[in-house]
This record gives C-alpha cells, sequence and structure tokens, in this order.
C-alpha cells in the first residue's frame, strides 16, 4: 500500500503567489457540481434532462445476457460503467445528503441530490437480479478506450460481467451493499417503500460478500487495469456493516464492527488517503461517529481504537499527525498526478463530518502536537475547496463551468464531440480520434459541474484534452465535494450526531434477507419544501360500503418554481383525478407545467377506507 510523504507549504512562498482572492459562491458551485451527474447519465434519459446536449445511450446493456442493465453512470470521461466506483459515487452522495440535507433543501438543491442517488441505486437494483449474483461492469476499458466515441454513438463491445459464488467479489459486493444502505437512509421518508427494498438487497449483498470471499478484480479480471482493488475487500466487509448498522440499527451489524476490526484492519491501519479503493479512514469515521454517540456498549476498547486511527488521518492531513500527507506549495493535498482530486475532495468531505461530530460531541482532535480545535478540519476542507475553485498559483478553477478560467479541453468524450442533437451525423470509433480528440479547440458542449483531475505536485497544470491524468472529470471527485458545499454554503449549528432521519428501533439479530424486509419509516429532520395535506370533503353509503373522498393539497413553500414533482402514492384502492400517472409515481396534470412559489394543486380520490399514504418520491426546483 503506497503511504504519503509530509511536505509542509511554505509560507512565504504562499505569500507572494498571484491567488485569487475573491469570496466563493459555494451555492452555485453546489448547483453545478450536481449537473455534472445528469451528462454522467447512461440509458434513458428523462423528460427532465437537464443536461441537454446528452441522449439516450447505452440501450441494449445487458441484453445479451438476459439482463436489462440499462441506466447507471459512466465513471469519466468514456463509456464504460464500472461498478466499484459507481457505488463509491452513491455511497458519498448518500453520506453528503443525509449529513447535509438540511443545507441542500434550503439551497433548493436536495431534489436533484436525491435524484442523482436515485439513477445510481435503480441500476443497482438492476444489477442485482439474485442474491448471490451482482453485474459489475458493462463494456471494457480497453475496446471503449481503442475509439472516441459519444455515448450515443457506441460501437464498442457492451459485455456485461458478474460475480456469484463461484467468482467472489466482496469489495465489489460490498461497496454496492453500502450503497443501498446508505441510500435507504435518504428515502426514508420520502419514499419509504424504496427505502425498505434498497435495504433488503444491502442485506442480501452484504451476506453474499461476507459468505464467498474474494477480490472482485481477480473475476472481472477486464477492470485490473481501471480499478483494481488494491486494499482488497476486508475495508468494504466493515464499511457495508458500518452503514448497514446506520440504515437498520440492527445489532449485528455493530457487533460484526466489534469483533472484526482487529482482525480486518479497522483498528490497524493508520491512513493518509480515502477513495473508492481504500475504505479505511472513512469506516474509522463513521466508528467513531457510532463512539461519539454512546453506541458502542461493550464494544467500545475496540470501537476507541477505531477512533484512534480516524483522528490519526484527520491529523494527518492538517500536517500535525506522525505521518502527514503531502501538499502542493500551494497547499493543495496531493498523493498521486493522476486524478489527484478524488483524494482531496475525500478527505475534505471526511474533515468536514469529522469536524462536526467533534463539536456536536464537545471534544477536540487529539494530535500529536496536542488539541486541536474542530474548527481547524473545517478550514482545512474550506481551503481545499477555495483552492479547486480557483484560489491557486494559477488562479484557475478546476470545476468546469465555474469562474472565468476553467479548463476548455476536458478529456471527456460526450463534452469534446458536437452534440448528437447538433450534428446526428454518426462518429466513428476511430474518425472520433481524428476529428474531435486532436482538436485543439475548446468543447462544443459545457461538461458543467464537472472536477477534472487537477494540477500536479508543484501546482502546474496543462489544459490539453490528452492530458487524461489531469484532464479527466470523475462522478467520485464530485460526490464527496456535494456534501462539503452544503455544508460551506448552509447554515452551522446542527448537531451531527443526531440521526437526519431517525433509525428504526434497535434490534439484535441477524436479519434474512428477502425482498420484504421491513423496516419502520421515520420522517426525517430536515425541513421539506413541499407540504402534503390530506381531508375528507364528504363521504356517503353504497350497497352497505362507506365511500371516502379525499381532497389532497400539495404546496409548494419554497421560494422557487417547483419544476417537477413525483409522489408516490400507495394503499390507494379506488379511481384518483389530478395527476398523471407515470410509471410507478405520480406528477403534474396535463394543464400544468410547473408549480409557483406559495401555490398549490390539489388532487382527489374516493376509496372506502382511511386515507392513502401520499409521500414526495422527488422534485426539482428552478
Amino acid at each position: 500500500m503506497e503511504k504519503l510523504i509530509c511536505i509542509s507549504p511554505f509560507l512565504l512562498l504562499l505569500l507572494s503567489l498571484p491567488f485569487s482572492s475573491a469570496g466563493h459562491d459555494y451555492g452555485q458551485a453546489l448547483s453545478k457540481s450536481l449537473l455534472f451527474f445528469e451528462a454522467q447519465r447512461s440509458g434513458y434519459l428523462p423528460h427532465n434532462q437537464r443536461v441537454t446536449w446528452r441522449a439516450h445511450s447505452g440501450l441494449q446493456d445487458g441484453k445479451a445476457s438476459g439482463v436489462d442493465l440499462v441506466g447507471g453512470y459512466y465513471d469519466a470521461g468514456d463509456n464504460v460503467k464500472f461498478g466499484l466506483p459507481m457505488a463509491f459515487t452513491v455511497t458519498m452522495m448518500s453520506w453528503s445528503i443525509i449529513e447535509y440535507g438540511k443545507q441542500m433543501a434550503a439551497s433548493g438543491e436536495l431534489g436533484h441530490a436525491m435524484e442523482a442517488v436515485k439513477w445510481g441505486t435503480d441500476y443497482f437494483i438492476k444489477a442485482h437480479p439474485q442474491a448471490n449474483v451482482l453485474y459489475g461492469e458493462v463494456g471494457d476499458g480497453n475496446t471503449d478506450h481503442y475509439c472516441w466515441q459519444r455515448p450515443e454513438d457506441m460501437t464498442t463491445d457492451r459485455h456485461a460481467y458478474k460475480i456469484d459464488p463461484s467468482n467472489p467479489g466482496s469489495d465489489l459486493a460490498g461497496e454496492t451493499a453500502a450503497a443501498m444502505a446508505a441510500a435507504s437512509i435518504v428515502f426514508r421518508r420520502s419514499n419509504p417503500a424504496y427505502s425498505r427494498e434498497l435495504l433488503s438487497h444491502a442485506y442480501q449483498l452484504f451476506d453474499f460478500a461476507d459468505k464467498y470471499r474474494g477480490k472482485y478484480d481477480s473475476s472481472i479480471t477486464v477492470a485490473q487495469k481501471y480499478y483494481r482493488s488494491i486494499s482488497g475487500y476486508n475495508d468494504e466487509l466493515l464499511w457495508a456493516a458500518a452503514w448497514l448498522y446506520q440504515a437498520s440499527n440492527n445489532q449485528y451489524y455493530l457487533d460484526y464492527l466489534g469483533r472484526n476490526g482487529d482482525s480486518m484492519g479497522g483498528t490497524g491501519w493508520s491512513m493518509t488517503e480515502f477513495g473508492w479503493d481504500v475504505k479505511y479512514a472513512g469506516v474509522q469515521t463513521l466508528v467513531a461517529k457510532f463512539l461519539m454517540q454512546g453506541k458502542a456498549a461493550h464494544h467500545a476498547p475496540v470501537f476507541e481504537r477505531y477512533q484512534q486511527k480516524a483522528e490519526s488521518f484527520m491529523c494527518s492531513c492538517l500536517g500535525k499527525g506522525s505521518r502527514n500527507v503531502q501538499k502542493t506549495p500551494g497547499g493543495l493535498i496531493f498523493r498521486q498526478r493522476w486524478n489527484n482530486m478524488q483524494f482531496v475532495t475525500s478527505a475534505s468531505f471526511l474533515a468536514t463530518v469529522y469536524s462536526d461530530y467533534l463539536v456536536s460531541s464537545g471534544r477536540n482532535l487529539r494530535c500529536n502536537s496536542g488539541n486541536v480545535a474542530p474548527a481547524e478540519l473545517l478550514s482545512l476542507a474550506k481551503s481545499q475547496v477555495d483552492y479547486l475553485l480557483g484560489n491557486n498559483p494559477r488562479a484557475t478553477s478546476y470545476m468546469v463551468g465555474y469562474g472565468s478560467n476553467f479548463p476548455q479541453r476536458v478529456h471527456h468524450r460526450g463534452s469534446s464531440i458536437v452534440s448528437i442533437k447538433a450534428n446526428p451525423s454518426f462518429v466513428s470509433c476511430r474518425g472520433g480520434y481524428d476529428t474531435w480528440f486532436s482538436s485543439k479547440k475548446s468543447d462544443p458542449n459545457l461538461l458543467t459541474g464537472a472536477l477534472v483531475g487537477g494540477p500536479d505536485a508543484y501546482d502546474d497544470f496543462a489544459d490539453e484534452r490528452d492530458n487524461y491524468e489531469q484532464t479527466e472529470p470523475a462522478t467520485y471527485n464530485n460526490a464527496p465535494l456535494i456534501g462539503i458545499l452544503a455544508r460551506l454554503s448552509g447554515r452551522s449549528g446542527y448537531n451531527q450526531l443526531l440521526p437526519v432521519v431517525p433509525a428504526p428501533k434497535p434490534i439484535a439479530i441477524k436479519p434474512q434477507p428477502s425482498p420484504n424486509t421491513k423496516t419502520t419509516p421515520s420522517p426525517a429532520s430536515w425541513s421539506s419544501p413541499i407540504s402534503i395535506e390530506e381531508k375528507i370533503t364528504t363521504s356517503w353509503v353504497a350497497n352497505g360500503k362507506t365511500y371516502y373522498r379525499y381532497s389532497t393539497v400539495v404546496t409548494n413553500k419554497s421560494n422557487k418554481s417547483l419544476n417537477s414533482l413525483n409522489l408516490s402514492i400507495s394503499k390507494l384502492y379506488g379511481p384518483i383525478w389530478g395527476l398523471t400517472k407515470s410509471g410507478d409515481s405520480y406528477t403534474f396534470p396535463s394543464w400544468l407545467s410547473s408549480l409557483a412559489a406559495g401555490k398549490s394543486l390539489e388532487f382527489v380520490y374516493i376509496h372506502s377506507t382511511s386515507p392513502a399514504d401520499v409521500s414526495v418520491a422527488n422534485y426539482v426546483l428552478a
């Protein structure tokens, strides 16, 4: 495992560098960051797709294997769907919402963030057709990278690769379990049936990962060149257990963390990195949270060792540990030249949440140099975000579309080739390289919100399309960033040790994985911008049965226009008027395209029992 070297930034050098000194609009950066996920969508794009230069793609994915694998995300600048980084992306987006959903709601971005999570989890449900089968990749990097094509024009091989008991992948199954468990918390209030479905898949995937152990890239060997699992699978098993405990409050998973913390490395590894491969620092941070919440019980001695390692990570990021992270002269956390920004945002996210955990528990961080105020961790995260948004020696924003000086030639097939909507002429496999990849012009399509790989160890950066190490973006760069941006853009003062969405009552048995696993949904504590009020307006008796007419009023309480709304309605046993059925949910009626701030819509239904369960599945504010 690679380790990082300590390099302290030089104050005099920093004072002489031409940094941008303007304050940053974190709310705008959050909005743009979420747009990037829409540019990465595979499959049938929805009617409310905001990145309009994209179109449907990958519509035959999985067909040759007899399974529907349409959907999901392209991980970066190519057209492959890699399961491990996609799952980590969804886990980190979910964690961002769980911690900072209130701030996202206040800025009108919670709906977009939840849509981004659901785009991933809808795909994972398809990719997990049986308890012990998980599809972990569609397409392969070798054939895909030979071509430079829009996803809408793909002619490359779309073979689907899976893990099963004969070809295990505990790291892949574990990370996907973590993603679905974390996402189940996100949807517990707004879509309880979907939340239960996600948790059921998470239970099954954890059991699969734990029972049939092995590295996924030994089974899906085509992934080795691109997403090799160097850390193995023990970190993902602990990571999944931590998320399943947070999602279910089931003592079995807390015991798993206590019983296996020492043997699986949770209490042994002092990390200086956190990302799609190495999860130990994330596990240690979550377990430290459980300890500070008073949940450790007889596992307290083991959990204290997890926390020591979590704090070792935090201190190393601050430059106050026994082995510190490397930083560029401009102050950016630096681990490697190839897509270094992934480590910047992931480490900064952990620093952000741990700072809030410490404040909520009334504690300081314990480093070798002594006690450190939690505010120093948040200041570190802010400094990293400010750097990537433009406060750096080059005065360059590494987020596409943010600021006035950002990368123009991104290593990304879709953004670098004219939109199929503007020019539907087919772009061939090698023709794309000749015409578009080699072009020195700016990208024809703006990849808004994409966070590229970033500068090298000396703060240098070359804005060139073939410089994939520095100009290629990735979903897992943005996923932790949305949480930090929400925290920086919103007010503080929340107790981060209290659950955003209260968990079900504690249980102490190992759940039997089943598609119908039940949990108790509880309301989220963030303030929803949409209210729902139901009342009976009349009743009558016919053929000995009493019928009720229910009026339901949905109100947009925000100060923005509600441009899209999906309602989940269950336990409905009669006709309904005033909404349009769309798949498993209901949307605006045909005569209504949006709902202005402060306005309401009414729909009615009739049936002979208590009110139907009406909840908001997702929404989009202008």
